[in-house]
């Protein structure tokens, strides 16, 4: 019994170790953003509240220079981005990196200061010059942005019919910064990288006088033709971008087929801690492999439905995903979002 209870200890204490690991990581906070410090040096950004940024950024802060990550959703989340640099570090961003060319990770490039080096894959670089299309007017910017107004409408009603004051004053602002995201969204001006790669980058960075190795990584097509992760061999962080979320991803740019084996090069990386795109800091592979299961079985039944005939809309309500609620807690019953099974249908369509 009393081995048994030693072990049961021991259990409760591995179990605890990771939150005490997160709970004693340096961390600075500036109006707009929450920094926490992975290792020396890197840090993972996210928003406050106080401006809508809408996905995570990574700082990369040497002797010489910093390295960014993604720089947000608006011209204006970036400026409070670069307003808040100082707090980490008094040299210059000199490398500003996209992980993908999706709005909310990269329509804050054009507010970074001239003689910057935007780095990211050919892909991005032809989608954020138009080469391929206007994002401003394709259905993943749209679908984000159009919905903007309803939100607002339903906030301020919230508003007026909120009785408590701490929660009406917690509504107001989550108002005020809706309203600040719609007026910044007409500033946007997509800028592209200007520097380029197909599968492999490296720099080095000087840090405590060491050289550190930053790996920018193209695995293969997944939640857009052109993911890049970033890779620090030596601390073993990675940043995933949104290729992978402690979550669902949104598959509306997706290559749903190819994802799974994309996602097998960065189950091969030796990593500790990942960074994604959105949500907090991972310290286990294991989602990987429970998206990958996903995307695989999504796939399958998406297959199905489109040699049946069935119409995407349609498709989207009846695919039933619930054997994965276990791993995704929103999976409540029938119903897929629409816009992954309209982009499986194009992909399919492709094929014939």
């Amino acid at each position: 019994m009393r081995i048994r209870s030693i072990l049961s200890l021991l259990m409760v204490i591995v179990g605890l170790v990771p939150a005490l690991l997160n709970a004693q990581r340096n961390s600075i906070e500036t109006e707009s953003h929450r920094f926490v410090e992975v290792d020396d040096g890197v840090w993972l950004g996210t928003g406050t509240g106080s401006v809508h940024t809408m996905s995570n950024v990574m700082v990369l802060v040497g002797d010489n220079d910093a390295l960014v990550v993604d720089s947000h959703v608006t011209p204006a989340a970036a400026r409070a981005l670069i307003e808040s640099l100082p707090a980490l570090t008094d040299k210059p961003a000199r490398y500003l990196v996209n992980s993908h060319y999706h709005f909310d990770h990269a329509h804050g490039n054009q507010s970074f200061p001239a003689g910057i080096e935007i780095i990211g894959h050919e892909f991005t670089r032809k989608k954020l010059n138009g080469e391929l299309g206007n994002v401003l007017e394709e259905n993943t910017f749209l679908s984000f942005s159009d919905a903007v107004p309803a939100t607002i409408v339903n906030l301020e009603r919230q508003v007026k019919s909120e009785s408590d004051p701490a929660r009406r004053s917690a509504l107001e602002e989550r108002l005020q910064v809706q309203r600040d995201y719609l007026n910044a969204i007409p500033e946007v001006q997509p800028t592209p990288p200007n520097i380029t790669l197909d599968t492999k980058m490296t720099l080095y960075q000087n840090v405590n006088g060491a050289s550190r190795e930053i790996q920018l990584l193209h695995f293969g097509r997944a939640h857009t033709g052109g993911d890049v992760v970033i890779f620090l061999p030596q601390e073993r962080v990675v940043f995933t971008g949104d290729m992978m979320l402690p979550g669902l991803s949104y598959m509306g740019d997706g290559h749903v087929d190819e994802w799974p084996e994309t996602l097998e090069g960065l189950k091969g990386l030796d990593f500790e801690y990942w960074l994604p795109g959105h949500g907090p800091v991972m310290e286990t592979k294991e989602p990987i492999e429970n998206f990958q299961a996903y995307l695989r079985d999504l796939w399958d039944k998406t297959g199905r439905m489109y040699r049946e005939g069935v119409s995407w809309d349609r498709a989207a309500q009846q695919i039933d995903m619930t054997d994965h609620s276990a791993n995704y807690r929103q999976i409540r019953g029938p119903g897929v979002d629409p816009r992954a099974i309209r982009r499986i249908y194009q992909l399919l369509d492709e094929r014939r």
